[in-house]
């Protein structure tokens, strides 16, 4: 699939959510710190999805661009979270393959997984997140974003 039905999955599921969002296009980007200055908001406005696997199967880790993954912690908040690891392009490619990889949208749902997102970003009132490519962002309400991607809140980041 093209990187444009990617992205208009991720439209589609947020309008059947009836969640109320804004498209952020800009130039190709290759990560989310990169997208917060194409985007022109600081990175702790940014939401990245980091993907994760157990042997209960994939997981999802919203957190802010500006902020480090605690994998401690994560297994902390899982609890029985068997060989837990970062996911590897390769499987990114070969299980979501309706998505560019490294650009994930944090909507678990999508793509069957379990999402959690760090307290960190409900500090704001918008946040911007993947939109499925690398040339479009979505903002919206931290909240819609729990909503939508059904996210557990908990600390995820590094001290």
């Amino acid at each position: 699939m093209t990187a444009q039905t990617g992205f208009d999955a991720v439209t589609g599921y947020l309008e059947r959510q009836g969640v109320p969002f804004e498209i952020v296009e800009h130039e190709r980007t290759e990560s989310a710190a990169d997208e917060a200055r194409a985007a022109g908001l600081p990175p702790d406005d940014v939401a990245k999805t980091v993907v994760l696997r157990d042997e209960s199967g994939y997981r999802l880790a919203v957190i802010p661009a500006s902020r480090r993954l605690d994998l401690h912690k994560v297994r902390d908040v899982l609890g029985e979270a068997r060989g837990l690891r970062l996911v590897t392009e390769a499987e990114m490619a070969s299980d979501f393959g309706d998505f560019e990889v490294g650009a994930l949208p944090p909507f678990a749902p999508m793509v069957e997984a379990v999402e959690l997102m760090d307290e960190r970003l409900l500090d704001h009132d918008r946040i911007l997140c993947g939109g499925g490519d690398h040339q479009h962002g979505i903002l919206l309400d931290p909240l819609d974003l729990v909503r939508a991607g059904q996210a557990r809140v908990a600390d995820l980041c590094e001290d």
